[in-house]
């Protein structure tokens, strides 16, 4: 069976029995899965799409220090790219995906950046430690903190949630991005963002995904609270909630047979590709967003309204 499906002016044809071409919506991707967490993005067909080339930056970031975890790939890897258009220098510590990073790295370099690769477990407080250091002995300061890296297992029923990926989930999602804020805090001054990864499906409650959905709904109420604590510093904390984008975590998670449908309940009835966020990490990140802290941002392709 053939079928198409698109995003923007990108097209792609895939061919075999590998997903069912819908009416009702476009198709994310054909089937596929991988065994590995949190995935690997040089796996994944089709690619994800991480840099729009209509993108120009106009020096929004320019100076500023970012550190993005997970920003090897994914949404954290479109966040990079957009964030060294606009002039920041990157730093990013991920987990094992080496590959990924070497070329997150190697196209940042390209667009003329610079870019420090860390390797190691966020949940580890050491390691935390160290990409503070690493960071300040490299650049000399601390602008961003885009708190992205995480995990996502499916499972059906609460019962089938062994208490070894719980306890992964809560510190892959929630210890990492406490004990990295709690870090680079005192090198923040005013006017610096840290931004804070949560989720569409804190607002719906995904049946599958509990244990991940009580880690995306932690790291809302930290977004708040610690919005209020550090107003009248001028560092602003804002959080963002994606919808379903085409990222390693999506064939890392689910079942393959879920994977033509991701997105497919959304009234633009589809999923996004990575490089579609992009511009709502440089909002937050840069002066654009001065007087907005404490905040949400939905982007869901109206799967979540409200």
């Amino acid at each position: 069976m053939d079928y198409n499906y698109h995003y923007g002016n990108q097209y792609y044809n895939y061919y075999g029995k590998t997903g069912i071409k819908s009416t009702k919506y476009e198709i994310m991707a054909p089937e596929q899965s991988q065994d590995v967490q949190p995935g690997m993005e040089y796996l994944m067909y089709p690619k994800p799409i991480f840099d729009n080339p209509n993108y120009n930056g106009s020096g929004k970031l320019k100076g500023k220090v970012a550190i993005i975890t997970g920003g090897d790939s994914g949404l954290g890897r479109a966040a990079a790219i957009a964030f060294a258009k606009e002039g920041a220098k990157l730093v990013i510590p991920y987990y094992n995906e080496h590959k990924d990073a070497k070329d997150t790295k190697e196209y940042i370099e390209k667009l003329g950046g610079e870019c420090l690769l860390l390797s190691g477990d966020i949940s580890d407080r050491c390691f935390c430690k160290n990409i503070v250091e690493a960071t300040l002995n490299t650049y000399g300061k601390i602008d961003i903190l885009v708190n992205n890296a995480g995990v996502q297992f499916q499972q059906d029923e609460l019962n089938s949630i062994s208490d070894e990926q719980f306890d992964r989930t809560m510190k892959a999602n929630v210890y990492g991005m406490f004990y990295l804020t709690k870090e680079v805090l005192p090198y923040l001054k005013s006017g610096s963002s840290i931004i804070n990864l949560s989720s569409v499906t804190t607002f719906y409650g995904d049946p599958q995904l509990i244990d991940y959905v009580t880690t995306k709904g932690a790291i809302v109420g930290f977004t708040r609270s610690l919005a209020r604590n550090l107003a009248l510093k001028n560092i602003r904390v804002n959080a963002i909630a994606p919808g379903f984008f085409w990222t390693p975590l999506q064939p890392a998670c689910w079942v393959k047979e879920k994977i033509p449908s991701l997105g497919s309940d959304a009234a633009m009835a589809r999923g996004a590709m990575p490089y579609e966020l992009a511009p709502t990490f440089v909002f937050l990140a840069s002066d654009d967003s001065s007087y907005l802290t404490g905040q949400v941002i939905h982007n869901n392709g109206g799967q979540i309204m409200g």
